[in-house]
């Protein structure tokens, strides 16, 4: 290659290099914007919603919530409407059992959390079935994907240990978020479908339900923003977390042993993954 040759190599690369730099600015710039914009009004506590729903019934499901601010509920009108509890209520009325629900969520929570919230759990305590939503702050703080699906394993694999079903609402669609700029919401959007197809894969190849959030419910909060998005146009209003206990309910179903067939959407366990012990959750639903 001729000395001109290579002088234009270089400074074709250097184009390149100042563009990605520009690039990586604007978009923090964006993101930081993003922050301003949408705030906390909602404060950084979910209101709870944890008891016992419809104790007459009797022989109560247990129902643990795990991951971030949607599966604590932050953003829902009153305690009923959080997702466990919307998730509860479907629940008593499917199976006429009683329903206990517990919240482990964190408001804030990353992939990394889910350890910490199962430590903290009560000694003993065996839910019948944990659900688990997260992902959506592993996106905003630029996570490896390949961290945050080792991060889901551990904690799939330390419920499924104790004999208890999982069902994994996947990472909602970041493209759905009006007060995203672009290119960050194009950018959100794609990074939150990669991490949901390998919290999908991950899911099903332990053994648990995944329910992909971006298929089930994301049309209806691209289409429905001022019903479904709350005040800070960022997390679930009552009316967005109805529809998303409703679109997650059939997997909770099935992964009681309650329901055949699920519908478009969810995942099943992989053929090839481990199932529980007859002392497990299946059992015991």
């Amino acid at each position: 290659m001729s000395a001109r040759a290579w002088r234009s190599a270089g400074s074709g690369a250097a184009l390149v290099v100042v563009g990605l730099v520009a690039a990586v600015a604007t978009l923090k710039a964006q993101a930081r914007i993003a922050r301003k914009v949408i705030g906390k009004p909602l404060g950084e506590e979910a209101l709870a919603a944890d008891r016992v729903y419809k104790k007459k019934y009797g022989d109560p499901i247990d129902l643990l919530l795990l991951g971030d601010s949607i599966a604590a509920g932050l953003g829902a009108d009153d305690p009923r409407s959080t997702l466990g509890g919307e998730l509860a209520r479907r629940l008593t009325k499917a199976t006429h059992r009683a329903v206990r629900l517990h919240t482990a969520a964190v408001v804030g929570a990353e992939t990394s959390g889910l350890a910490d919230q199962l430590a903290a759990l009560p000694p003993g305590y065996r839910p019948h079935v944990a659900v688990i939503v997260v992902g959506g702050n592993d996106i905003t703080h630029r996570v490896r994907v390949v961290d945050s699906r080792r991060q889901l394993g551990e904690a799939i694999r330390a419920l499924r240990a104790l004999g208890v079903e999982v069902v994994v609402g996947t990472c909602p669609d970041l493209g759905a978020l009006r007060p995203l700029p672009q290119p960050l919401r194009s950018l959100g959007a794609r990074a939150s479908r990669q991490l949901a197809a390998a919290q999908r894969e991950v899911t099903t190849e332990l053994g648990g339900r995944a329910v992909s959030l971006a298929d089930v419910v994301g049309p209806f909060f691209i289409t429905q923003p001022d019903e479904m998005f709350a005040l800070d146009r960022f997390h679930p209003s009552g009316a967005g977390y109805r529809r998303t206990a409703k679109a997650m309910l059939p997997s909770v179903l099935a992964a009681l042993g309650l329901a055949d067939s699920v519908p478009f959407g969810h995942h099943g366990p992989d053929e090839r993954s481990s199932q529980p012990d007859a002392t497990g959750a299946a059992a015991r639903a």
